[in-house]
C-alpha cells in the first residue's frame, strides 16, 4: 500500500481535534510558514499531542521551535528557550533548555515580543534556515498509543 502524502497525513492527524482547535492550528501553522520560509517541519504524533517542528534540516536537534497542539490549546515552544531574553517574561517553563508560550490565537505570534523572542531565536540557531529553499513536510513519528486528542476524551474514528 502506497504511503500517504505528508500533507494529507497531518491534516488526518489534525482532524482528530476540536474544530476550534484545528481552525487555531491552520493560522499559526501558516504565520509559522510565513516567518519561516525554507523550514523543514518534523511532525510527531506523539503519544500527548500532535507536534510540529520547524528548523533547517531533517534533524530534529537542529529545530529552532516548535508547535503542539494539545486538546484547549496549542503551544509555541522555542528548543533553546531558556537561552533568550525575556524582558516581559513571557516564557514558561522550568526546564533546563526549552521554554514555551501558550498560544490562546494566532495573533499572538504578532505581538512585538513575541515576535522579538523569535528573531533572536532564528539569530542565535546553530545553523541558519536557508530562506530560498522551498519548504518541506516531513512525518517523523507516529505513536501507536495516544492520549485522547479531544478535551471531553472521547476519540474520533
Amino acid at each position: 500500500m502506497p504511503e500517504k502524502a505528508p500533507e494529507k497525513q497531518l491534516t488526518e492527524f489534525m482532524s482528530k481535534y476540536t474544530p476550534e482547535i484545528r481552525s487555531l492550528a491552520n493560522e499559526v501553522l501558516e504565520k509559522m510558514r510565513k516567518r519561516l520560509p525554507g523550514s523543514v517541519e518534523l511532525v510527531y504524533d506523539n503519544y500527548n499531542a500532535l507536534v510540529v517542528g520547524f528548523g533547517p534540516s531533517e534533524r530534529a536537534s537542529d529545530a529552532i521551535f516548535s508547535i503542539a497542539l494539545y486538546p484547549r490549546w496549542i503551544n509555541l515552544f522555542f528548543l533553546d528557550g531558556v537561552a533568550l531574553p525575556d524582558p516581559e517574561k513571557l516564557l514558561q517553563g522550568s526546564g533546563k533548555i526549552v521554554r514555551s508560550i501558550m498560544l490562546k490565537d494566532a495573533a499572538t505570534l504578532d505581538r512585538p515580543a513575541v515576535r522579538s523572542l523569535m528573531s533572536e531565536a532564528v539569530k542565535r540557531a546553530d545553523t541558519p534556515i536557508d530562506k530560498k529553499s522551498a519548504r518541506r513536510l516531513i512525518i517523523k513519528s507516529i505513536s501507536a498509543k495516544q492520549r485522547p486528542r479531544r478535551p471531553s476524551g472521547k476519540a474520533v474514528s
